[in-house]
């Protein structure tokens, strides 16, 4: 064809255009629950000496008040998300952020370990549904080319919320007590009223459940459950109820002084009982994916949470810093994660979302083991937690859209929900990790190794796309992300279209 007679293509929009003013409204409102999700969570962190000092707790102690609101994750996260692939995105997501936030209001009235310990688990409920709930209605709301964009953009409003404490606590606990800092943590029930009347449904959860039968004369299909293999026959509803209840116990004893001696054989108790669960809710074609994933966020969080849960501890305690310097280092730290949530969402949008994460976590090996050889420079040493934070964690921010892209919509959240928030207890094993190697090391050398470690790993279940490659032994059909894919495909469609799939992440055949 003659250049002349190419016909002129329209001028390309910015993309922050192609983002409805609806949509915008949805991922504000989301990301401003996450930042007091972040705050309300990382405040046991920041004040972990003043209660250990104030209730007489050793170390290991003190740090299972943080692993506390991991054990009941996978459960709140199930059963939330569960939720909101019933009723809606919206509503699961408001009764998250009020069971979270008066569970947080609470631990300010706690009155020894075990009262606070009992408050960190309702906390942990409404976390687990906070994240799957906004997470999938957030993803669902925004254009399918732009997802790992709202992904980073919502999770770093978590990083705001360390940030956001981290300055409340130089201000307020020198003055007034680390009990402050939690009936601060009450504010997000106001928010989680102006988002009931305030926010849309999801778009695709409406399209394809919400509205699904409802035209004149149709008829309205069975709302999707993902527990609904668990209770099929009496005996298997007795039995998994069982399950349940064994599950909470190990996981209690695995991680509080009360099964000390007991460790290995109360994991390994957990661990088969949620493996139970998975093998249930994935059934014979989908129950290894759903295990693998498990064991991807699981190392996800051992390789990122010693640094996010001790990192406070490892401040005051080996380097003497003041509350005032702990909170600007704290600052550097969650400002360098807000910013790498960002950078994770626009090159997960560019490169595709398992190159991205692999490429930017070999990035941040770089600066792990200099993070804690600084001693003496506070300016330097915020600096390179910045960096760290920015690569190493500041990637999570697309790890939502990494899950929740093998699951289709009718049982998203509730898989998102139990997969990650099982993951998630990586995050109670490795602040307790951290303080047991700490008894042969220092702790910034204990942090170090675990971290440098475990990203190692972690950039192989990723990069290596490991869990599609090895779904695919026992379900050829296993279909790419389903958030790119469009509503058409569903799980066993034999294919995807959209970004990541264009560049080699439609199937494990593919990489």
């Amino acid at each position: 064809m003659h250049p002349a007679q190419i016909p002129d293509r329209p001028p390309r929009r910015p993309w922050y255009h192609e983002v409805a003013p609806h949509q915008w409204k949805a991922v504000s409102a989301a990301w401003l629950g996450y930042l007091l999700d972040g705050f309300d969570f990382v405040l046991i962190t920041l004040v972990l000496t003043e209660i250990a000092d104030d209730f007489r707790l050793d170390t290991a102690t003190a740090a299972s008040l943080v692993s506390a609101a991991f054990i009941t994750r996978w459960l709140g996260g199930a059963l939330l998300g569960s939720l909101g692939d019933r009723h809606g995105r919206r509503t699961a997501m408001i009764a998250s952020i009020v069971l979270y936030s008066l569970a947080t209001f609470a631990c300010g009235f706690a009155w020894d370990y075990t009262s606070l310990f009992v408050a960190r688990l309702v906390i942990g409920v409404g976390m687990a549904g906070e994240y799957s709930t906004s997470v999938t209605y957030v993803l669902e709301s925004w254009p399918t080319r732009l997802r790992n964009r709202a992904s980073g953009f919502l999770i770093s409003g978590y990083a705001g919320g360390t940030v956001l404490a981290a300055q409340l606590y130089a201000w307020v606990v020198p003055t007034w007590g680390w009990r402050w800092m939690f009936w601060i943590g009450v504010l997000p029930v106001l928010v989680a009223l102006w988002m009931r009347r305030s926010l849309p449904e999801a778009g695709d959860w409406h399209t394809e459940i919400g509205a699904a039968g409802a035209g004149p004369g149709a008829r309205r299909p069975e709302r999707p459950s993902l527990f609904r293999p668990l209770f099929t026959g009496g005996l298997r509803r007795q039995a998994n109820v069982v399950l349940a209840a064994v599950a909470s116990a190990a996981l209690f004893c695995a991680f509080t002084p009360l099964g000390a001696g007991f460790v290995p054989w109360s994991a390994t108790v957990a661990v088969l009982c949620l493996v139970a669960f998975a093998a249930q809710l994935g059934g014979r074609r989908g129950w290894l994916l759903y295990v693998s994933l498990m064991v991807t966020v699981f190392c996800a969080f051992l390789y990122s949470w010693p640094v996010q849960a001790l990192l406070p501890t490892y401040l005051k305690s080996d380097l003497g810093y003041t509350p005032a310097q702990v909170g600007d280092v704290m600052f550097f730290a969650g400002f360098g994660t807000m910013a790498g949530c960002w950078l994770a969402g626009f090159t997960g949008d560019l490169l595709g979302t398992r190159r991205a994460y692999a490429y930017t976590l070999l990035a941040s090996l770089a600066f792990v083991f200099p993070v804690f050889a600084v001693r003496g420079s506070l300016v330097g040493l915020g600096v390179l937690i910045f960096m760290l934070l920015a690569l190493g964690q500041g990637i999570s921010g697309i790890l939502p859209k990494y899950i929740a892209g093998h699951f289709p919509t009718g049982a998203r959240a509730a898989s998102l929900g139990f997969v990650y928030n099982v993951g998630a207890l990586g995050g109670a094993v490795a602040p307790v990790l951290g303080a047991q190697l700490a008894r042969g090391m220092s702790l910034g050398r204990a942090l170090a190794v675990l971290t440098f470690g475990l990203t190692l790993l972690v950039v192989v279940l990723v990069g290596g796309d490991v869990p599609r490659r090895l779904a695919r032994l026992v379900d050829r059909q296993v279909s790419g992300d389903l958030l790119t894919s469009g509503p058409e495909r569903g799980v066993g469609a034999g294919g995807a279209g959209g970004p990541d799939a264009a560049r080699g992440e439609a199937s494990p055949g593919a990489v």
